[in-house]
């Protein structure tokens, strides 16, 4: 459900001339809000066909005047010696919206004009918006929902919101409680509506707090929004209801706190002179928030051309009156020429003869700001004649909620190429990322970045550039506008890796544009770093034998780089390798002690990554000469019973020991006169199954002797055979498998098989000795009148990891009782 308040109700309302900058703010409620259903579940909101907002861009009247002689900060080329290399690397790169789109609401056909490129980029997410459409990617370029009109946004709210679709779109990432907000405005009819939703949860594709503010005192034209902690702050040029006349800025707060609760909530306006236009509100960026109470600056372009202007704007919801809106302070930068001045349009393009609008009477969105903690910086840049060709004037203001200050500033003109539409923006280290428009009369419209370090000299852009898309094509000649602006977003996650979208051609066309995401990191950014480790630190080993130790990469701050690894200290013999041998998490590292002398030596392990180095230590204790190859001799079961005239078998294990690989002669002593044993095989260096026949030996329990000889080596094993009386009841048990491998958390199982003699057919019931801790065994059935019963172990998360011989006990009131063992091992 949504609320319509009336236009009667705004008692506060006044004509547009009452509101000057000193005065009370304009407070304005939402003329209708409501939360919707999950965006993924509204339908598509209808789009309009036929060529949109295509007129000539509504440009800021201005006085500022030439200045005489050479741009004196103009740089026309990156640091002296800069190799490519320092170009910034793009790490992902992929197509957003435009000209044949496809996403999972189908494909994008553009009919509007500019495009208006602007991108934000949260933990999971990228969310675009261009004129009359929007969609969500992965932070990888996958399209997760969209292309959609706008206007989905706002299905089932009713009111030119639903209905319209008119543009001048901006999406913000509130970092500071991991919401979404997608604004465009309403500019069909009057009043005109700023048309504002906010996501409920940090899904973007899930519901939004949607709203509706009024405008009755002119034509807001060129929203541009700002994050700050109290409030959403937004900035108009404002013309009369025609588009015709500047009237000056509007600059609106949102109450932030009432939006993100879905509440009933208000904007704070105040109205500039008609001096300045394409103010700026500051725009949240980092992970430390803005001095407690500190007010949002907004910035412009200043009446002169050596000038910039900037406003302190301090909402209070609570009580209105204690709203300021103070200003403009004038900040004095090198003396410009705005690109293209008189007519803004000049930029050329390969193979075109249309000119395309540089848009240079603004400041270009956004206006990045950040708190370092010992200062407060924003980061803004506009479009200036740069000797016969067009760069990008760039500054860092200082001190902008408290005094403010010019901290730096540069012309970027490296060469005779067109550079306009900028975005800058800055990492958690004060690198500078910027993003742009590139074009001249040999190159048709291209994306390209470039940047600058926190410790280059001042007033300098210390990279190379780098290409995102070339452009393909030249925009026909009936169109200058471009883009009207762009945007480039830092990732809240390592708050270092920028994202840029821009625009480009792919090919001669009025209407065929189409836009590209890209993200990219200047390095090192801030406190990234990085340490070693090693687990275990100390590996022993004897001469000839091997260990390992893994080393751990641990990131600080937004450290993501890869570490190459080297050893040193290695006595004479011994050998050490990495397994990888770059790594930004972990690597085995496999020392062989060799034919290395005994002794404890210091091993370093050196991580290199950049300029930084690490090292973390590791001990290797290498022993005397090992001992001699053997082997161990066991039987299973120990125990072998048959009747006479028949028999019984055990399995003799041969167990190699350091490295032992002979094969094993067996023997066996001790057998009662009339009984035969005999091995299958004879030699083995694995198994051999013994086989005992009673035959007419008397009966009895017999000690047996089996001596296994390999060469000089010689091992017995003790297995009792018992021989039971012919027609006497009795039965004996064997185990298949008699050996059980089971794994933490589960079971396995062998069948204990009863052989029945003398006419014995009495029930057997079973028992176990010797499980392990965190074993259970279970018998089925406990009792057993048939064949064989099925012994099932279990094995506990937290059973104890060992290799232990089970012994099996049968049990009956018709018989002695018997036994068999079968070997288990827990894992």
């Amino acid at each position: 459900m949504f609320k319509l308040r009336s236009a009667l109700v705004l008692c506060l309302a006044l004509p547009a001339t009452a509101f000057a900058q000193n005065g009370p703010p304009q407070v304005i409620p939402a003329t209708q809000h409501d939360v919707s259903p999950p965006l993924r579940d509204l339908p598509p909101g209808p789009r309009h066909f036929g060529v949109l907002e295509a007129e000539p861009v509504r440009h800021i009247p201005s006085s500022r005047s030439l200045p005489f002689g050479p741009d004196p900060v103009l740089q026309v080329a990156p640091r002296p010696g800069a190799p490519a290399s320092l170009a910034p690397a793009t790490q992902v790169n992929f197509a957003g919206i435009g000209q044949g789109f496809s996403g999972p609401q189908g494909t994008f056909v553009v009919n509007s004009a500019p495009p208006d490129t602007n991108a934000a980029v949260g933990p999971n997410h990228v969310v675009e918006v261009v004129n009359t459409d929007f969609a969500v990617f992965s932070k990888s370029g996958t399209p997760l929902f969209g292309p959609v009109a706008i206007n989905t946004l706002w299905s089932g709210f009713a009111g030119r919101c639903q209905t319209e679709n008119d543009g001048d779109p901006v999406v913000s990432y509130d970092r500071i409680s991991d919401r979404w907000i997608i604004s465009q405005f309403q500019v069909t009819v009057t009043p005109f509506l700023q048309c504002v939703a906010v996501s409920t949860t940090p899904d973007p594709t899930g519901s939004y707090f949607r709203y509706a503010f009024s405008y009755t005192d002119g034509f807001p034209d060129y929203p541009k929004m700002g994050v700050w902690p109290d409030a959403y702050y937004i900035t108009y040029n404002l013309f009369n209801n025609a588009g015709t006349a500047f009237l000056g800025s509007k600059v609106c707060a949102f109450d932030r706190a009432k939006m993100l609760t879905g509440a009933a909530a208000t904007q704070q306006c105040f109205t500039t002179s008609s001096s300045f236009g394409g103010i700026l509100p500051g725009d949240f960026d980092g992970r430390v928030l803005p001095p407690a109470g500190a007010p949002n600056p907004l910035v412009a372009l200043g009446a002169t051309s050596t000038t910039l202007a900037l406003w302190k704007f301090h909402s209070d919801f609570a009580t209105p009156a204690n709203t300021t809106f103070t200003g403009p302070t004038t900040l004095t930068v090198p003396a410009y020429a705005e690109a293209c001045a008189p007519s803004g349009t000049c930029i050329p393009q390969g193979g075109g003869t249309g000119k395309l609008d540089s848009l240079s009477d603004r400041l270009m969105y956004r206006a990045a700001y950040r708190n370092f903690g010992d200062h407060e910086s924003i980061v803004v840049n506009h479009a200036v004649t740069a000797g016969t060709a067009v760069g990008l004037r760039w500054y860092e203001l200082r001190g902008v909620t408290t005094t403010p200050s010019l901290f730096q500033s540069g012309t970027f003109a490296p060469d005779a190429v067109y550079r306009w539409m900028g975005s800058a923006a800055m990492d958690q280290a004060g690198n500078i990322g910027i993003g742009y428009s590139a074009s001249s009369a040999s190159i048709n419209a291209q994306i390209r970045v470039t940047g600058r370090l926190a410790g280059d000299p001042a007033g300098t852009i210390t990279m190379g550039e780098t290409q995102i898309v070339p452009g393909a094509g030249a925009q026909g000649s009936t169109l200058t506008r471009w883009g009207d602006y762009s945007s480039l977003s830092v990732d809240p996650v390592d708050d270092c890796t920028f994202y840029y979208p821009n625009g480009y051609i792919p090919g001669n066309g009025t209407f065929s544009w189409r836009t590209q995401i890209a993200w990219f990191k200047l390095s090192p950014c801030g406190g990234d770093d990085f340490a070693l480790s090693a687990s275990p630190s100390t590996v022993s080993l004897a001469q000839g034998g091997s260990g390992a130790s893994t080393i751990t990469v641990t990131p600080s701050g937004a450290f993501a780089g890869s570490v190459a690894l080297s050893l040193s200290g290695l006595p004479a013999g011994a050998t050490g390798s990495f397994s990888p041998a770059s790594t930004a998490s972990t690597s085995t590292l496999t020392l062989n002690a060799g034919t290395a002398a005994a002794g404890t030596y210091s091993l370093t392990v050196t991580g290199t990554s950049g300029a930084l180095t690490h090292t973390t230590g590791v001990t290797l204790t290498v022993a005397g000469p090992p001992p001699p190859a053997d082997f161990a001799l066991s039987a299973s079961p120990a125990s072998v019973s048959a009747t006479q005239g028949s028999s019984g078998t055990t399995t003799m294990t041969v167990t190699p020991q350091n490295g032992f690989t002979g094969s094993v002669a067996l023997s066996v002593t001790g057998v009662p006169a009339g009984a035969t044993g005999s091995f299958n095989p004879a030699s083995t260096t694995g198994t051999s199954v013994l086989t005992l026949a009673a035959g007419t030996a008397a009966p009895g329990s017999y000690p047996l002797t089996v001596t296994g000889t390999s060469g000089t080596l010689t091992h017995t094993a003790n297995v009792t055979f018992v021989v039971n009386a012919q027609g006497t009841a009795s039965f004996s048990l064997s185990a298949s498998p008699a050996s059980l491998t089971v794994q933490h958390g589960k079971s396995g199982s062998s069948t204990i098989a009863i052989t029945r003699t003398g006419g014995f057919a009495g029930a057997v019931s079973f028992s176990t000795s010797a499980l392990p801790s965190g074993v259970t065994a279970s018998f089925n059935p406990a009792s057993a009148t048939g064949a064989s019963s099925t012994l099932t172990i279990n094995a506990q998360g937290n059973a104890t990891r060992t290799t232990v011989t089970l012994t099996i006990t049968g049990t009956s009131a018709g018989a002695p009782s018997a036994q068999t063992t079968v070997t288990l091992t827990i894992r």
